[in-house]
């Protein structure tokens, strides 16, 4: 039987609840939460800004997989969480400007996009989660 094993790595931001930023069963495959908008002391970054929150967010993960020894090619797959459906194409122009500098493409990883009523603050209008592969 495998051990679970719930992990915080150094460089995330402050959890918003009761949770880790990672779980883990092998050591192999880990599932990553979903990252939001949060700064570095805990507050919301770029409240009412669809493009900042995208960019924390992503700069979140960022620091999550480097506290993993990892990075955004280790990526197997997103699920993404936006409260604003009018949002989704400047999701997808940004995303088009920022995958290429993240990874090594030409293709990336799988994502679902669900867009849901809230998020576990009304302030977040963007959330992000990953299931990561490390060696």
């Amino acid at each position: 039987m495998s051990q679970v094993e719930y992990l915080n790595p150094p460089g995330a931001c402050p959890a918003q609840g009761l949770y880790s930023h990672v779980g883990t069963a092998d050591k192999k495959l880990l599932f990553v939460a979903g990252q939001l908008s949060v700064a570095a002391d805990g507050s919301v970054a770029g409240k009412n800004d669809f493009e900042a929150q995208f960019l924390q967010v992503f700069s979140n993960l960022g620091d999550v997989l480097k506290g993993l020894g990892g990075d955004f090619n280790n990526v197997v797959k997103f699920t993404t969480f936006m409260v604003r459906s009018q949002d989704i194409e400047t999701f997808m122009k940004l995303r088009a400007e920022l995958f290429p500098k993240i990874f090594k493409g030409p293709l990336y990883p799988p994502n679902t996009l669900l867009v849901v009523d809230r998020l576990v603050k009304e302030d977040f209008l963007f959330e992000l989660e990953a299931i990561v592969s490390l060696d």
